[in-house]
């Protein structure tokens, strides 16, 4: 510290300053109306496929539950960023209280953790359906499917839990948070000491979860493919329905993998400014839940049929 003084922990709760975009003078307003845009198509494209799978009776099966469990996963991170930042782009408004910081970055490491969980269980789904076609009702019985849906939501959860329950006795020294939004990374920057319990504990969790739910999605689609191929000698159309039925979420998965993988090269590129670094940053959370409803649209027949039918109806009343 500068003339040997030295740094006071901030009490809590205390008011940080997020540092956010560096925005030029006049396009806030057109910045606010783009996060309003993308806000609406997140909220109105999750939003109509929830409703289609809760009102069609006929969706009301494991592979649709699962996606209707994505969907939220997918508007609670959406809304975790993007109301706040469009107060920012609005009214240029930086502070953010510390609850609601750690009620941010609470949302938004359970969304990336809970995705991971919510996606395994689908290929998970979809591994019975295809490998065990006569045996699917049996296995993903109501009891199995609701199993499979806590399981998905606890894990994300009590990783989460623990990661932020380590930060209750790790005293602040600032208040500037250098980023768009909060996180837990961004915030244990500011401990007025090190973090290692912290730091081991994020590294392990992150590393355990993203692999260990890479593994059952790889074993799955794995398995998928082994015995598609095997049944499309005997029958094509076989092994196309059954790539047909699984497409969408490995379209979704791999989606989410280019977004973190995208995430992580851009902080190691030093010629990239530090406002696209930031916008790259949040890609994660405001593109996948933009697109996946689309993507859900264009490749399930079902959902599209149900979608349908449905404006249909609407219009008859």
């Amino acid at each position: 510290m500068e003339n040997g003084s030295v740094m006071t922990p901030l009490r809590q709760p205390i008011v940080f300053e997020l540092e956010g975009f560096h925005v030029p003078p006049g396009y806030g307003s057109f910045l606010f109306f783009l996060a309003l845009f993308h806000y609406m198509v997140v909220l109105l494209g999750n939003g109509v496929v929830m409703c289609i799978i809760v009102i069609d009776k006929n969706l009301h099966r494991p592979m649709f539950v699962l996606l209707c469990n994505l969907v939220v996963v997918d508007v609670l991170g959406s809304t975790a960023v993007l109301p706040r930042m469009m107060m920012y782009f609005l009214t240029g408004e930086k502070r953010i209280t510390y609850i609601t910081a750690m009620a941010q970055a609470f949302s938004v490491h359970t969304y990336g953790a809970a995705v991971q969980t919510l996606l395994a269980a689908m290929a998970y789904d979809r591994y019975i359906a295809v490998c065990e076609p006569l045996r699917y009702q049996a296995i993903m019985t109501s009891a199995r499917l609701q199993t499979c849906c806590v399981l998905a939501w606890s894990v994300a959860l009590l990783c989460i839990s623990v990661l932020f329950t380590l930060h209750i006795n790790v005293p602040l020294c600032g208040n500037t948070i250098q980023h768009v939004y909060c996180s837990n990374r961004v915030i244990m920057n500011l401990a007025c000491r090190s973090t290692p319990t912290n730091n081991i504990y994020g590294l392990s969790m992150s590393w355990t979860l993203s692999t260990g739910m890479f593994v059952i999605i790889a074993f799955s689609y794995f398995r998928i493919l082994h015995a598609s191929v095997k049944r499309g000698r005997a029958d094509s159309r076989v092994c196309s329905k059954a790539f047909q039925t699984c497409a969408s979420h490995l379209v979704v998965y791999v989606l989410y993998e280019i977004a973190s993988l995208t995430i992580i090269v851009s902080h190691r590129m030093t010629s990239l400014s530090h406002n696209i670094k930031k916008f790259i940053s949040i890609l994660f959370i405001i593109i996948p839940p933009a697109i996946n409803p689309i993507i859900y649209g264009l490749v399930s027949k079902e959902l599209r049929a149900s979608f349908f039918k449905n404006l249909i109806l609407v219009r008859l009343k």
